[in-house]
């Protein structure tokens, strides 16, 4: 079986991560959406709620998993039998950052990183940004999958 995980805080998934999970998908037999627990960002809503809003939108997707952690990656797909991790990248910040963790995930554990790139109509959607406009209280609707909290 081919497992993958798609990581990340996910504060909140926005379409852009839906993006990515619907082109994953067909490649993986079961693909874990890994919701991390980050000391080092400051994320905005609870690991719980995070996780209860993306097992919402995938609820009938018996191909998807959630699941929270808060170790290291590569000890999340030891534990999920995961050979495969997934990111989406928009820009060469992005690209940077992800070819360093990816080394080091490959080295550390053999685990392999596929990069998806951000279909460019969605490359401004960030979870940062719908953090910002929910702060000045914008509706960020059109930025989240139709069941997640807006």
């Amino acid at each position: 079986m081919r497992t993958a995980l798609f990581t990340g805080t996910f504060d909140p998934f926005t379409i852009g991560h839906a993006d990515i999970v619907k082109r994953a998908k067909p490649l993986f037999d079961r693909l874990v959406i890994a919701v991390a627990v980050s000391k080092l960002k400051h994320t905005e809503e609870e690991i719980t709620q995070r996780v209860a809003d993306i097992q919402a939108i995938y609820a009938d997707d018996p191909q998807i998993e959630v699941k929270a952690y808060s170790d290291l990656t590569v000890d999340m797909a030891k534990r999920e039998n995961a050979r495969f991790i997934v990111r989406g990248i928009r820009s060469i910040k992005d690209f940077e950052y992800e070819r360093e963790q990816a080394d080091i995930n490959r080295r550390l554990s053999g685990v392999e990183t596929l990069l998806f790139f951000t279909d460019p109509q969605l490359q401004s959607v960030s979870s940062t940004l719908v953090r910002e406009l929910r702060f000045f209280g914008k509706d960020v609707s059109e930025f989240l999958p139709g069941k997640v909290k807006k």
